[in-house]
């Protein structure tokens, strides 16, 4: 299998990361949207990443749709996302608000990299940080509550924590949102856990702001 993308995105980042975890080998095609980007599009029309292109030739696309093969490809019993009731919804919410966080981030950043700074429009921007970060306020609150548990649902990690670390990791390297430690305590513990295992670092690459 061929997994297209950049690790410096935390949506290609999850699943290069689950796919470790999994024991699913793949060849890695690290290539930019930017510079790449005609060549992405014949795998995926859109052009984004992370598209996973099967052995028999299908393209996998939206980093969601892939993790949900990945789960079918292991089995129930070792899936990442949990299988049914309270846990998996559980799950699911924490997993759309990391990925919205990651999506509100990357609008600040094409606002910075791409928009003529006399055209920005600062209420705007104002309040996809307010999304992000009130996004990962609330995921930070629900694992503070959880106590002694270690991870975000259950009692292993779920694509819940590969997630939320990917997107607080990106987040972090690209806005330093870690920079309030009183906010983000709990979610700052899980990512430094997280990020010391060897999925994690394998994965782990310099970040770079995005230019015109």
């Amino acid at each position: 299998m061929l997994l297209i993308g950049m690790f410096d995105s935390p949506f290609v980042r999850r699943v290069a990361i689950s796919m470790k975890l999994l024991g699913v080998p793949y060849e890695h095609g690290n290539w930019s949207v930017g510079r790449d980007f005609d060549r992405i599009r014949n795998y995926n029309p859109l052009g984004r990443v992370p598209t996973l292109v099967l052995n028999s030739g299908e393209s996998l696309m939206e980093s969601s749709a892939i993790l949900d093969y990945l789960d079918e490809l292991a089995g129930p019993d070792r899936a990442l996302l949990p299988r049914a009731g309270v846990e998996r919804r559980q799950a699911l919410n924490l997993m759309a608000m990391a990925t919205g966080a990651a999506e509100k981030g990357v609008l600040q950043l094409y606002e910075r990299a791409f928009r003529p700074e006399e055209k920005r429009h600062q209420p705007w921007v104002d309040r996809c940080r307010l999304q992000m970060s009130s996004s990962l306020a609330a995921i930070d609150r629900h694992l503070g509550e959880r106590g002694e548990a270690q991870w975000l649902v259950g009692k292993r990690m779920t694509q819940a924590d590969i997630t939320a670390v990917c997107a607080f990791s990106f987040l972090n390297d690209a806005l330093r949102v870690a920079a309030d430690e009183v906010m983000f305590r709990s979610l700052s513990i899980l990512s430094s856990r997280c990020e010391a295992m060897p999925a994690f670092q394998e994965t782990r690459v310099p970040f770079f702001a995005p230019t015109s």
